[in-house]
């Protein structure tokens, strides 16, 4: 015991000496869930799938911090790399998520592990980014299925506050934020009464409900207007003092057309209400958040440049005269008119199947999306739709490191995403499924038990 321990309570003197051994015992046991970074990562040998510029066979990706430096069969490998052997396998641009409430909710009915459902209509200063929790345990369970980003979409009322693109690896918040704010939502309300086991309201009820949410979402887009306008005179002669209020200090962004209006509606007559109000208003960057009718007025959205995030391919049809594949076939349907769009998931299954979103591409391909246009729409579309274009979504030099390897086409449920890289660091590909699938196969096994 050193000396200035000596005379100290045992139970205080133990815990200094737990503090000082503490650094050497975890430089001694580095955890096995942290793999090393090294200055570079060589992926050899495999059928890169650039997404951009065609595919590459027995190919290699360089990667050197975060970032890719050389794509090619003829790429020279760095001496002192991780060289990840990739013979008979796929490397793939990591996959974009377009709708998630990743790191925002975590067990649906502990309250306390949720912040996706926030209280009153107008929510505009609600800034996903500053929500998220680093530590869900969704997000290891999202990102071994090759899902490398995300949208993180905050809840609660009709202006929802601001997304953020975000890393699904990181330490905090700011390791993880890519880019925020990526747009303001709103959420439409529906045109006409529904009628459903979970609707107890009447149809009188619901219209009222229906009236009330759009003069909110009016009203807040107009106030907003008129505080900028006020607080942009300030200092001017005749201006009076104003008081900040930070619920339309979050909308000048939208306003002024530097980041979009994400409009989360499925229905048409949600879609001409929601663009009549952006005409009445002046704004000019929208986007469909769900999109179930929009191959209905495709015309009018390509003309207007505004893109489509088709939320949830795998889902029945909205209305009972539809035919089964009416979702399945959004997706083709809308590249056929050539309108702007991606594929995301459509969360009714919950955050903890964001995992999904390669199998709901894989489905429209069997419904009329081109096989190349099914990758696309999950990694270089939405890439662009959520401004992050020149950061990710391909395989190309200069761009993130954001890369996955697979055992055959990264879109099929039988397909194994073998190895994960999220800005060039290698990911240790284990989440709390996999380590509960490993404890309870190696559990004891009495002479009766069945054979493996």
């Amino acid at each position: 015991m050193s000396r200035f321990m000596r005379g100290l309570p045992s139970s205080v003197a133990l815990i200094a000496t737990v503090a000082l051994l503490a650094p050497q015992a975890l430089a001694q046991s580095k955890p096995t869930w942290m793999p090393a970074r090294t200055s570079a990562v060589a992926l050899v040998g495999g059928t890169v799938h650039t997404v951009t510029g065609g595919t590459l066979n027995n190919a290699t990706v360089v990667v050197q911090g975060d970032r890719i430096t050389a794509v090619g069969a003829g790429a020279a490998v760095p001496a002192g790399a991780q060289v990840i052997d990739c013979r008979g396998k796929h490397v793939y641009p990591g996959f974009v998520a377009a709708n998630t409430q990743l790191g925002l909710t975590e067990v649906s009915t502990v309250t306390g592990s949720n912040d996706n459902a926030e209280t009153g209509t107008l929510n505009p200063n609600q800034r996903a980014e500053v929500q998220i929790n680093p530590d869900s345990d969704l997000l290891p369970v999202t990102r071994i299925n090759g899902i490398t980003s995300a949208l993180t979409v905050p809840g609660g009322g009709s202006v929802m506050g601001t997304s953020a693109l975000i890393h699904l690896d990181g330490w905090t918040h700011e390791d993880m934020t890519l880019r925020a704010p990526v747009g303001l939502h709103v959420q439409w309300p529906n045109m006409t009464p529904v009628r459903a086991w979970f609707e107890q309201r009447t149809d009188e009820e619901q219209n009222k409900a229906r009236d009330e949410a759009i003069a909110a979402i009016r009203i807040a887009f107009q106030d907003a207007r008129a505080y900028w306008k006020a607080r942009d005179a300030q200092g001017k002669p005749g201006a009076g003092s104003l008081d900040r209020d930070v619920r339309w200090d979050a909308m000048r962004a939208a306003l002024n057309g530097e980041i979009p209006v994400f409009i989360h509606a499925d229905r048409l007559n949600q879609f001409r209400a929601a663009l009549d109000w952006a005409d009445e208003l002046g704004l000019k960057r929208l986007v469909i958040v769900g999109g179930y009718d929009a191959w209905r007025i495709a015309d009018e959205l390509k003309t207007r440049d505004i893109p489509v995030i088709v939320a949830g391919v795998l889902a029945t049809p909205n209305r009972r005269h539809e035919p089964y594949d009416e979702a399945y076939a959004v997706a083709g349907r809308l590249h056929a008119a050539g309108v702007s769009y991606c594929i995301a998931d459509d969360g009714r299954g919950g955050v903890h199947n964001a995992r999904n979103l390669p199998h709901h591409a894989a489905m429209a391909v069997a419904f009329g999306l081109p096989e190349e246009e099914a990758i696309k729409s999950v990694t270089i579309h939405p890439a662009r739709i959520l401004g992050a274009g020149d950061r990710v979504g391909s395989i190309e030099v200069g761009k993130l490191a954001d890369l996955q390897v697979t055992d055959g086409d990264a879109l099929l449920p039988s397909t194994q995403c073998l190895q994960v890289l999220i800005g060039g660091k290698v990911i240790a590909m284990e989440s709390r499924q996999t380590r509960l699938f490993e404890k309870y196969d190696a559990r004891p096994r009495g002479a009766k038990a069945r054979a493996r």
